[in-house]
């Protein structure tokens, strides 16, 4: 505000200056030509005395001038037009004059009191020999009052446009402040834990940004609260139901009398839901190791050598299902991540990709580089995910076929970390379903090249 105003007076300043500038410079150009003609005049005598200056001047036209003097060479007075406090006879010694009979013409312009004075004095000269100075003066009150009314005008229209921006500035701010009041009650209801409060972005300012990506962050604390809410009752459910069988389990055995063979298949059971209970829990603990994002140190791998090893450990497993597993590996296939993950990864691809097959079904695990990238792919010959299920296969404990995942001991855990594993080494991973049945996991990682030392 205080810089409008100064804007304003600045401008008022400016304009009444510009203005009185072209008043001098129209005055200057009128005396000007007056004192030119009083010179020409002049100069057609052959002395300066009082009577000839007189008759010259009074030979002219009505020069309208306030006061015409005329001077000698040494400054005396020959002709003052003024009847009171007439000069002649007496030294004049106003600057002007003296700067006239030094040879310049001069010419000095002033604005008091509402009214426009100019001066302006021309040396009387013949043959390069000063012969004296004629000064003329004028006072212009009309001039004056154009000057004062504009400056008037000015400043009634400073004042209207001060009181303009003060008002603008005060209803200004009390938007902006009424804005900022809304995103503060967001604040408070998202720590009360609403989230689904939204605030209504109004205009393209920084405010409606902000408000815009308050939104988007309520949206995803709100998706975020919901993943949390969803993941500790599937946890709490996957947890009850190993439990519960142990204690039906183990009640049976306290409460019935039961021979030798029937207890050894119960407390078999006991330990098969026991070892799914421990799976569980490390699944658990690991998805809480992904989650808190604790760096391990990653190293240069060549990624042939964990999928030959993840073949290796599974082909006891295939063979007991009569499932055949190919592997198709090019070399140079290096990669910079955390050697652990990528052997998780692809053991639980391939374990699944085994337990969820036909009997005498088929598992392809391939390795190849493409431009830039490390590309490795788990293929089956199995029953195949359904399209509407690809997108949800990555979430916690999501299962196609519950039934299925429960006889073969799924929590739906299993992909999520897999996920998670690739995204923490600046992977992807994607599926989808195969021509000739079954499903085609893709996982893609930079590819790091090494350089060799020159020998």
């Amino acid at each position: 505000m205080l810089i409008t105003t100064a804007a304003l007076l600045f401008l008022n300043i400016y304009a009444s200056s510009i203005t009185r500038d072209m008043i001098f410079a129209e005055q200057k150009k009128s005396l000007e030509s007056k004192a030119q003609l009083i010179t020409t005049a002049l100069l057609q005598l052959d002395d300066l005395s009082a009577s000839k200056t007189q008759q010259a001047i009074n030979s002219l036209e009505d020069l309208r001038v306030t006061r015409t003097i005329v001077t000698d060479a040494s400054g005396m007075v020959r002709y003052d037009s003024l009847q009171t406090g007439n000069a002649e006879g007496r030294y004049a010694l106003f600057s002007e004059i003296v700067q006239a009979l030094r040879g310049s013409d001069v010419f000095f312009g002033s604005y008091d009191s509402g009214a426009i004075r100019g001066h302006m004095a021309m040396p009387l000269e013949r043959g390069g020999v000063v012969l004296g100075a004629v000064y003329l003066m004028e006072y212009d009150t009309d001039q004056g009052a154009l000057v004062r009314a504009l400056q008037l005008n000015i400043f009634r229209i400073s004042i209207a446009l001060e009181v303009g921006v003060i008002l603008f500035s005060i209803f200004f701010s009390a938007a902006f402040s009424r804005r900022l009041r809304k995103i503060l009650h967001s604040l408070r209801m998202m720590r009360a834990g609403n989230y689904s409060y939204k605030i209504k972005p109004r205009g393209h300012d920084e405010v409606a940004y902000l408000s815009h990506e308050f939104n988007t962050l309520a949206e995803r604390l709100h998706a975020a609260e919901q993943q949390r809410r969803q993941f500790v009752s599937d946890a709490s459910h996957e947890l009850k139901t190993p439990l519960a069988s142990i204690k039906l389990l183990s009640d049976s055995i306290l409460q019935n009398e039961m021979d030798v063979e029937m207890q050894r298949e119960f407390i078999g059971d006991i330990g098969r839901e026991a070892d799914r209970l421990g799976r569980l829990s490390q699944k658990l603990l690991l998805l809480t190791k992904l989650d808190s994002e604790l760096e391990e140190e990653r190293e240069i791998i060549d990624a042939q050598h964990t999928v030959r090893k993840v073949s290796r450990m599974l082909q006891p497993l295939a063979g007991q299902r009569g499932i055949e597993i190919s592997t198709e590996i090019a070399p140079n296939c290096t990669v910079m991540l955390v050697e652990d993950d990528l052997y998780q990864i692809l053991f639980n691809l391939a374990e699944n990709a085994i337990k969820y097959n036909t009997a005498g079904g088929w598992v392809g695990l391939s390795l190849q580089r493409e431009q830039d990238n490390i590309v490795i792919r788990v293929e089956d010959s199995g029953v195949g995910i359904p399209l509407d299920a690809m997108e949800h296969v990555f979430e916690r404990f999501y299962r196609v076929d519950k039934a299925r995942s429960r006889e073969a001991g799924g929590a739906g855990l299993g992909l999520s970390i897999v996920h998670d594993m690739v995204a923490r080494n600046f992977g992807t991973i994607a599926v989808s379903p195969r021509e000739a049945g079954g499903t085609a996991f893709t996982v893609t990682f930079p590819y790091f090249e090494v350089q060799e030392d020159a020998r």
